[in-house]
């Protein structure tokens, strides 16, 4: 194959987080709408470029309250900041089918590196349409105050009510 540019299948797509709530469970939620930039050949994904463009707005924890306050300036601030993106910079195989994807995360208006794990499921020609598809798992975290995203409270019984590290999980699946 060849550096061919891929689409993103939204329908069969995620982008998924999780924080440390209260220091005894933890808050998962996702960004409903995303866009991607990939060109990438999947006999040698380490030549791959890719670029996400997440609307932060679009953040879904299940809990309209939480949300809100996640849009407010306490966090993404929507209103002045409203997307997030990743922009790949290194991909270094890491066994088969595994690879360390490297690229530069900015949240407001703040880019720090960020590593993700990535596992490619392979290809496959859809039934439906005749495209080819191809599947990926990625996996990272980062520490939310490297990017401003500070607000807490300290808790009666001690410890805050949410944890610094944000941990990452994005499923995606694209098509040319």
């Amino acid at each position: 194959m060849t550096v061919e540019k891929w689409n993103v299948d939204p329908a069969h797509s995620s982008i998924e987080f999780q924080v440390k709530h209260m220091m005894v469970s933890k808050v998962k939620g996702a960004f409903k709408n995303f866009s991607a930039d990939l060109t990438l050949d999947p006999e040698d994904l380490t030549t791959a470029n890719l670029s996400f463009t997440v609307d932060a707005a679009s953040i879904d924890t299940r809990q309209e309250q939480r949300d809100g306050h996640l849009k407010s300036p306490d966090f993404f601030d929507v209103e002045n900041h409203p997307s997030i993106t990743f922009q790949s910079t290194n991909i270094v195989a890491d066994g088969s089918n595994e690879y360390k994807v490297t690229g530069d995360l900015t949240i407001r208006t703040i880019t720090k590196p960020i590593t993700f794990n990535v596992e490619y499921e392979g290809t496959s020609k859809d039934p439906m349409s005749g495209n080819m598809v191809a599947g990926f798992e990625g996996t990272g975290k980062f520490n939310r105050k490297d990017f401003e995203l500070n607000y807490n409270a300290v808790l009666e019984t001690g410890g805050v009510l949410i944890g610094d590290e944000v941990k990452l999980n994005i499923q995606i699946e694209i098509s040319k």
